[in-house]
């Protein structure tokens, strides 16, 4: 409904209209809240569209959506049963004197669409309540029917119609947790029969049927990817004669064409999803892990930057993309190219011989386009936990991902081909990053005053983070004042028109190197085959939309995030429910607003929320105890019993 809304404020031609959308522009078009001309249909100038942001006593703001205007104030008593986040069609006051302002007409859509009801025994009667906060859902049943549930059932409900639409099963499955995150967000795993029909029906690459193509299979390509990846977005080859680096994507566009239920299934999910056990693609896996993944010895449809670069200046001198067919000659997990890297592996033919042979001098290469690129950029330690679960989804074990050269290798190969993207267009989609404002980097300055790091304020905001995160090395505590650095800042976003990428120091910097997997970069793909072809009509279509479409992304990619991040708090919970009472070492995280620590035991990452009151330092080191374990909220509740480091017996 958001993205409509903001095609509506943009006007929306007639021809762009999804099937699925129709009902809601005659409905709009019948209250007058739309107008019709010209086969545009647009808001009226006399309502605005947007979300609630409550500010007290009932009064609120519109935040507009689709356009930079000032927001729209909303008096006590107009905004008739619309709360934070709600989604609305306000009526503006128009004449009045003083701020905007407006009165709600119609709720068109809930902060949050769906929820998660369960059942729980309350006066001894069975009641449905949110998983979230405990209320009660609104939904209406009888309790004879709610009698007929289990304790701890749970349920999907539509929040728009406070209906139950779906049974999920029991809190005390494990296996529901998947079931549960996915349902908050309506996601799914499943694909229709008519977008796995369109999946099925492309053949194996002949590349007698693609003449105009470029014949690169003679080149020894390479993928280098975790080892349990299935989706090979991309291939490298480094051609030391003519320095020119290839980097090789798959050709998602090729199979995925504007329109038609495939497509409307890829933007509707934007991205692949990533649980520790399980990926949900954004593509069937016909696509995404067969046809359109760069697998060893096969033909495949790429789309490839050929990049020469100056190895005086280590700058590009020149760049072009085009359409090809590839033949990967060896898939590499990092773990191999890392243990080539310390002379732990070798060739085990002249093929491979000749592939490593390139991969060590363009590591030398790629080693040196990063040390120029954080002399603008930023190298923050951030270091992610991974989780090993066992077949019945409990948590067996935790490690960190870790930053290897090889992993550097490619990154740095990929942030080349985005770039150099990102050139060829002024107008599409970008992935921007905005400094941190003042606001942020106040309280961020006053955190590391309270551990002991002075700030000093340099000519740029570089040179100051640099100093901050010198004093923090010298501390040992550079992993955790990066994470701090981290959160003071802007979150990085897509959006049609460019205005730099603050993080990696980049001017202009776009997606490109992942269409299998982001939504985002198919639509760069079409975008540059359109810019390549000339042909400005397929052009101005890919743009007709394209900030509806740029905010829609950038909410898929936070409910991406969110599925993850959740997923995992659940599992760590579940976990912490087997241990109440033990003991375990941890870091103190967070002293504002709340008292939080991170797990640091053999078991890592888990968010603790302290229910003791010690006068603790942020992070200092402590050994906690297990007090009690919200499962429903996945929340974990501790004491602190000691503090400093020690060996713990749990």
């Amino acid at each position: 409904m958001k993205s409509l809304l903001i095609r509506l404020t943009l006007g929306l031609s007639e021809q762009d209209i999804q099937p699925n959308e129709q009902e809601t522009i005659d409905n709009f078009l019948a209250k007058k809240y739309i107008t019709y001309k010209n086969n545009i249909y647009k808001l009226h100038s006399k309502y605005r569209a947007g979300t609630i942001s409550l500010v007290q006593h009932s009064k609120a703001y519109l935040n507009i959506v689709g356009e930079l205007t000032k927001d729209i104030f909303i008096d006590e008593g107009d905004l008739h049963d619309a709360k934070e986040g709600d989604l609305v069609i306000v009526q503006r006051y128009l004449g009045k004197k003083g701020r905007p302002s407006g009165k709600v007409i119609e709720i068109v859509g809930r902060a949050v669409s769906f929820s998660i009801g369960y059942i729980i025994k309350k006066d001894g009667k069975n009641s449905l309540v949110d998983l979230k906060t405990n209320f009660p859902t609104g939904v209406e049943l009888t309790q004879e029917v709610l009698d007929s549930y289990l304790t701890n059932d749970l349920f999907k409900i539509d929040n728009q119609t406070n209906q139950i639409i779906q049974k999920l099963g029991n809190m005390d499955d494990p296996l529901v947790d998947e079931k549960i995150v996915l349902a908050q967000f309506n996601k799914h795993d499943e694909f229709e029969d008519d977008v796995l029909e369109i999946a099925s029906s492309f053949k194996e690459v002949d590349i007698s049927n693609y003449p105009n193509r470029a014949d690169l299979r003679n080149l020894p390509f390479c993928t280098i990817d975790p080892v349990t990846a299935k989706d090979f977005d991309d291939a490298i080859y480094w051609d030391e004669d003519n320095t020119t680096l290839y980097v090789a994507i798959a050709d998602v566009s090729e199979y995925v064409k504007p329109f038609g239920a495939l497509d409307n299934e890829a933007i509707y999910r934007s991205f692949s999803i990533y649980l520790p056990h399980r990926s949900i693609p954004m593509l069937p896996r016909q696509l995404s892990e067969t046809l359109c993944s760069l697998q060893p010895h096969k033909d495949r449809l790429a789309y490839v930057f050929e990049i020469k670069l100056d190895l005086n200046s280590f700058e590009v001198s020149a760049s072009k993309v085009y359409e090809a067919v590839i033949h990967s000659q060896r898939r590499f997990n990092y773990e191999e190219i890392d243990n080539f890297f310390q002379n732990k592996l070798k060739a085990k033919d002249k093929n491979e011989e000749q592939i490593l042979s390139y991969l060590n001098k363009l590591r030398v290469i790629t080693d040196k386009l990063r040390e120029i690129r954080l002399k603008k950029g930023y190298d923050f330690r951030s270091s992610e936990i991974e989780m090993s679960l066992d077949t019945n989804s409990n948590l067996l074990s935790t490690s960190h991902a870790q930053e290897t050269p090889s992993h550097s290798l490619i990154e740095d190969c990929m942030l080349l081909a985005n770039k150099e993207a990102a050139k060829r267009f002024t107008k599409g989609i970008f992935r921007i990053h905005e400094p941190p404002t003042q606001s942020k980097l106040q309280i961020l300055y006053e955190e590391l005053a309270g551990i002991g790091i002075f700030v000093e304020i340099k000519d740029t905001l570089k040179e100051t983070i640099s100093n901050i995160q010198k004093q923090a090395q010298n501390m040992g505590l550079s992993q955790e004042v990066d994470t701090l650095i981290i959160q003071s800042q802007m979150q990085a976003r897509y959006a049609p028109l460019n205005s730099g990428h603050f993080g990696l120091g980049f001017e202009a910097y776009t997606h490109f190197t992942s269409p299998i997997r982001r939504y985002s970069d198919l639509i760069v793909h079409r975008l540059l085959k359109a810019i390549n072809k000339q042909d400005t009509q397929e052009g101005a279509y890919i743009l007709r939309n394209i900030e509806a479409l740029s905010i829609a992304i950038s909410e898929k990619e936070r409910e991406a995030s969110a599925i993850e991040v959740e997923f995992m708090a659940r599992k760590f919970a579940r976990w912490a429910e087997l241990n109440i009472g033990k003991t375990f070492r941890a870091k103190i995280s967070s002293t504002t607003p709340n008292l939080q620590a991170k797990l640091t035991d053999k078991i890592e990452g888990a968010r603790l929320n302290i229910i003791s009151h010690e006068n603790v330092t942020l992070f200092e080191d402590v050994t906690i105890q297990i007090q009690k374990v919200d499962i429903p909220k996945a929340k974990i509740f501790v004491s602190i019993i000691k503090q400093g480091k020690e060996n713990v017996q749990s």
